[in-house]
C-alpha cells in the first residue's frame, strides 16, 4: 500500500507535460529568461537601473548568460540525449521539477539578492550544475555508455568557473572574474565543438540526401583536441599559472583552423534552403571566427571582447537556437520543419554577432548602433522561439506518448 501510494505521487507530475523531459521546461525558460536578462542589460546601456544584483549589473550580465541562459538550455539538451545515448529513462517529474526549481532560485537570488549572504547566494547557484552532472554520471555509468563521459569533465570545470567568478564578488578580487568567465565560455565551445561535431553534418547529410564524408581521424582528433588544449591553457591562467600570450594564440589559431577544415566537410554549401541546418553551419562557423578573432587580440595586446561575442551570440546564441527549435519538435513528434519566422530569427542571431564582433572592430564609432541592434536582433529571435513553441512545449506528444 505505502508502494502504490508512493509510486503513484511520484507518478503524479509526470502527468504535466512540461515535466516529461529536460528540454521542455528548459529550452522554454532559458528562451524567456534571456529576453528579460538582455531587456534589463539594454536599459542599463540607455543608463537605467532596473536591477541591483549580486555582484552587479557588469558581473550580473557576463554570469547571468552564461550559468543562467547556456547552463539551461546546455541542461535541457543533455538530460534529454542521455536517455538515448543511454537507453535509460532521464530525469523527469517530481525531481525535474526540483532541478528547475533550484535553476529559478538561483536566477531570482543572482537578480534579487534579498540582503542574505553573498555566500549563501552563490551556494544556491553553484548546487545546479553538479546535480545536472551527477544525473548524467549515474545514466552514462550504469548504462556503461563511456563515450558520454567526455560532458563530465567539462561540467565538472563550469563549476569551478562559476565558483571563482563568485569568489571574485565575495573576496573582492575582480581580477578572478573575467579569466573564470573566459573559462566558462572556452568551456561551453567545447561542448558545442563536440555535440556539432556528432549532430551537424549526420542532420545535413539525413535531410538533403548527401553523401556523408567519412570522418577524417587525424583532423577530428585535432579539432576537439586543440579546443581541449585551450581550455587546459586557460584553465591554468585561472589558476595562476604563467603562460606565454603567443602559446595560448597559437592553440587558439591552430583549433580555428582545425574546425574551419572539419566544418567545410560538412556539407554547409547545400543547406541554404534550410534554415534549421544553415543556423547549425553557420553558428559553428563562429566558432573559428571567434578563436581566430581571440589569438589576434591576444598578440595585439588588447581585449578579447569582440571575440568573445563572435563566440557566445554566434557560436551559443545561434546554435542553441537552431538545436532548441529542431529538437523541441522531434522531441514532441511533430514535423522537423522550420517554423515560419524561424529563418529570420537565426539570420537575425548570426547578424547580432557579426555587428557585436568584426563589424565593431572595424567600426569602432558605431559602437552605440552594434550594441543596441545586437540586443535588439537577440530578444526578437528568441521572442520568435517562444511565440512558436511555447505551446508544444506545454503540451503532450502530438502521438500520444510519454516524453
Amino acid at each position: 500500500m505505502t508502494f502504490s501510494r508512493t509510486s503513484q505521487i511520484a507518478a503524479a507530475p509526470t502527468s504535466l507535460p512540461v515535466a516529461r523531459l529536460a528540454f521542455r521546461p528548459f529550452f522554454l525558460l532559458a528562451a524567456l529568461f534571456s529576453i528579460l536578462s538582455l531587456v534589463v542589460w539594454f536599459a542599463f546601456w540607455h543608463g537605467d537601473i532596473l536591477l541591483r544584483p549580486q555582484g552587479g549589473l557588469m558581473f550580473w550580465h557576463q554570469h547571468e548568460m552564461l550559468f543562467g541562459f547556456a547552463a539551461a538550455v546546455v541542461t535541457g539538451f543533455l538530460l534529454t540525449a542521455v536517455q538515448n545515448w543511454t537507453g535509460l529513462p532521464s530525469l523527469k517529474g517530481g525531481p525535474l521539477l526540483g532541478l528547475v526549481a533550484l535553476w529559478l532560485a538561483g536566477r531570482v537570488l543572482m537578480a534579487f539578492p534579498l540582503g542574505l549572504p553573498g555566500w549563501l547566494v552563490a551556494a544556491v547557484d553553484l548546487a545546479f550544475v553538479p546535480l545536472v552532472a551527477a544525473v548524467m554520471a549515474s545514466l552514462v555509468i550504469r548504462a556503461r555508455r563511456w563515450r558520454n563521459l567526455v560532458f563530465l569533465p567539462a561540467l565538472g570545470l563550469l563549476t569551478l568557473a562559476n565558483l571563482l567568478m563568485h569568489l571574485g564578488v565575495l573576496v573582492g578580487k575582480a581580477e578572478l572574474i573575467r579569466p573564470a568567465a573566459h573559462l566558462a565560455v572556452l568551456l561551453i565551445t567545447l561542448l558545442m565543438v563536440v555535440v556539432g561535431g556528432r549532430v551537424i553534418a549526420m542532420f545535413t547529410a539525413n535531410r538533403l540526401g548527401l553523401t556523408r564524408k567519412a570522418p577524417i581521424p587525424i583532423l577530428e582528433t585535432l579539432s576537439l583536441g586543440s579546443v581541449m588544449a585551450v581550455v587546459a591553457s586557460q584553465l591554468l591562467i585561472v589558476l595562476g599559472a604563467p603562460l606565454p600570450t603567443w602559446l595560448l594564440a597559437g592553440l587558439m589559431g591552430l583549433s580555428a583552423l582545425a574546425n574551419a577544415v572539419r566544418l567545410s566537410r560538412w556539407g554547409g554549401q547545400h543547406s541554404w534552403r534550410e534554415p534549421l541546418l544553415w543556423g547549425l553551419h553557420l553558428s559553428y562557423a563562429c566558432i573559428p571566427l571567434g578563436l581566430a578573432m581571440w589569438a589576434l587580440a591576444l598578440l595585439a595586446g588588447s581585449r578579447a571582447d569582440a571575440a568573445l561575442h563572435a563566440l557566445t551570440i554566434g557560436g551559443m546564441g545561434t546554435m542553441m537556437l537552431s538545436m532548441m527549435a529542431r529538437v523541441s519538435l522531434g522531441h514532441t513528434a511533430r514535423p522537423i520543419r522550420t517554423l515560419p519566422g524561424i529563418g529570420v530569427a537565426l539570420g537575425l542571431m548570426v547578424a547580432a554577432a557579426l555587428l557585436r564582433s568584426p563589424v565593431l572592430v572595424m567600426f569602432p564609432q558605431i559602437t552605440h548602433w552594434t550594441y543596441n541592434l545586437g540586443i535588439i536582433f537577440w530578444c526578437l529571435a528568441y521572442g520568435v522561439f517562444l511565440f512558436h513553441y511555447t505551446g508544444p512545449l506545454l503540451s503532450p506528444r502530438a502521438d500520444g506518448k510519454d516524453g
